[in-house]
């Protein structure tokens, strides 16, 4: 069975990292972008971090550029933008496409664990999110309009 541990991505900085060393956390993974209506959800990403990483919770933000170029930026322009605009701590990683034949093989595997509204598995826009359990399965997909805040009942679950 495959789980998140068998993916390696890459950070921002160029870095590999291994996801096998995210076993034992529950990850919120998400496709973001620093000019999309959604963007002012960084804060309540960070919030979710802030509030529940003590208790073994990450999120890994994964810029995209495939919905509207609303994600132009380098990997400095979007660190500096996400810092400075939304006091962003969790990790981001390198851009990513999550559609298509470059797509990232993390954001194929999790597509494929749970479908997106009426069945499909192509991500639809930016700040789509993965909640992944401790085990590494994909627990649960949420739409971009789902807010952050709204995905702490089921971080209590699985914490």
């Amino acid at each position: 069975m495959t789980t998140i541990a068998d993916f390696t991505v890459t950070t921002n900085r160029g870095q590999p990292l291994d996801l096998k060393d995210k076993l034992g956390t529950v990850l919120l993974v998400v496709n973001t972008a620093s000019k999309c209506g959604f963007t002012p959800q960084y804060d309540g990403l960070e919030k979710l971090f802030q509030q529940y990483r003590d208790r073994g919770f990450e999120v890994l933000g994964f810029p995209c550029n495939q919905f509207g170029a609303q994600e132009p930026g380098n990997a400095d322009e979007i660190e500096q933008f996400c810092k400075v605009n939304f006091g962003v701590t969790f990790p981001l990683m390198e851009k990513v496409d999550v559609n298509g034949a470059d797509a990232s093989p993390l954001f194929d595997w999790m597509k494929s664990e749970k479908k997106g509204l009426m069945g499909t598995s192509a991500i639809k826009w930016n700040f789509t999110k993965f909640l992944i359990d401790r085990q590494g399965r994909v627990v649960k997909r949420y739409a971009p309009t789902d807010k952050p805040e709204a995905i702490a009942r089921d971080l209590e679950k699985l914490l």
